[in-house]
């Protein structure tokens, strides 16, 4: 059904941002075969998520990774919209992603199903100047009702969060788009992507608005 089928989409979701940790694999250890030499600023485990190559706006190199700490000159995966998922589990497994053995089944049909069905077109919702056609006075009573409990009125919760969510949600809005959609890795955090769209990108707005520091 459509409503089970939101959940595997986001679990796959959470599987392109650190299928390790869903899974409770041992983090791989070295660069992944397929990483360019070229990029020496990420290595080990970092080379191993499939965001680190294809993006949180799943453009790769036409997107936000076209610059920065993780360009790798690779191409994304908006063509593989509406792609049968079976020929995505076939590219996973094969030799330039060498992720066969490593999954279970149900891991590369989520996978497989988020790359499918999953996508938002990121471009038409946020900026290159990292602005969000979002509500921002919606999206503090969306931030207040599901969010708040965690995260604290000020965004500073838990005390694992690298950074404050202001200072996360302005400096890379396309993964925080992506969390919010999906959820956190093996965290309680909800996933809002069986709620219209427009839910996600109003907190969105508001969480960058929270305090930076």
């Amino acid at each position: 059904s459509s409503e089970e089928m939101q959940s595997s989409i986001a679990r796959g979701g959470q599987l392109y941002d650190k299928w390790f940790k869903v899974i409770g694999a041992e983090k791989p250890t070295g660069n992944h075969k397929s990483w360019p030499a070229a990029n020496t600023k990420k290595k080990g485990n970092a080379t191993w998520r499939c965001k680190s190559c294809h993006g949180w706006d799943l453009r790769g190199k036409d997107g936000a990774y076209a610059t920065g700490s993780y360009k790798t000159g690779i191409t994304g995966l908006r063509s593989f919209e509406g792609t049968e998922t079976a020929k995505i589990v076939t590219i996973m497994k094969d030799d330039t992603h060498g992720f066969g053995g490593m999954m279970a089944d149900k891991d590369y049909a989520d996978l497989a199903l988020f790359v499918s069905k999953g996508q938002i077109n990121m471009t038409k919702y946020i900026a290159n100047d990292k602005s969000v056609k979002g509500d921002v006075a919606q999206g503090e009573a969306y931030y207040k009702t599901l969010c708040i409990n965690c995260h604290g009125a000020d965004g500073k919760q838990p005390k694992e969060l690298p950074k404050p969510l202001g200072k996360i949600a302005s400096g890379n809005p396309w993964e925080t788009l992506h969390k919010i959609l999906n959820g956190q890795p093996k965290e309680n955090m909800p996933a809002l992507r069986a709620l219209p769209l427009q839910v996600s990108l109003d907190v969105l707005a508001y969480s960058i608005t929270l305090p930076q520091e």
